[in-house]
């Protein structure tokens, strides 16, 4: 099973799907076909393009209110899969809450961070004044083409021009 990039009607990336879904779409004359593979899709009488990447024909509204929720894979992610305190990405990565849950910090994008054991121990359940520690960069929600970064379990080559700030996940994560 191939997975398809999914696109808005403004070529906006939205999503990943399988090329079976990718096919009834386009099949049905809700996307069309923008890449596709050299190798079709076939049933008993007929061949088919088979997509690579799609482009939906009607432009779909995306809520940018709605967040995502925290999960730690996307975390990781979103922090390079190093420590954000002292940059390492040898060892255990855990979760840290930049204002202690204890201090009234929320679990939310804006105050969970990625954190080494080491530094996680060195932190504890104090603010980052307290033990003089910083980060390089206030923590946020990552873009939402991280999710689908992480949705592929591999991202095409020809992926990329419609990938445009995957680059910087890729440079982070190396």
């Amino acid at each position: 099973m191939h997975q398809v990039l999914v696109l808005n009607a403004s070529y906006e990336p939205l999503n990943v799907c399988s090329d079976r879904r990718a096919h009834v779409l386009v099949w049905k004359g809700k996307a069309e076909v923008v890449e596709q593979h050299a190798q079709p899709l076939r049933s008993a009488e007929q061949s088919f393009a088979r997509p690579h990447v799609i482009r939906l024909l009607q432009y779909v509204r995306v809520p940018r209110a709605v967040k995502r929720r925290i999960s730690r894979r996307a975390l990781f992610a979103r922090d390079g899969w190093k420590c954000v305190y002292c940059g390492t990405a040898a060892g255990r990565l855990t979760l840290d809450h930049v204002i202690p849950r204890s201090k009234g910090g929320d679990s939310v994008w804006e105050n969970v961070v990625t954190a080494c054991a080491p530094c996680n121990l060195r932190k504890g359940d104090r603010l980052l004044e307290e033990i003089s520690m910083t980060l390089p960069r206030q923590p946020r929600a990552p873009a939402p083409v991280l999710f689908i970064r992480l949705a592929a379990q591999r991202v095409p080559e020809s992926w990329s021009q419609y990938l445009p700030s995957l680059e910087q996940f890729e440079h982070a994560a190396a």
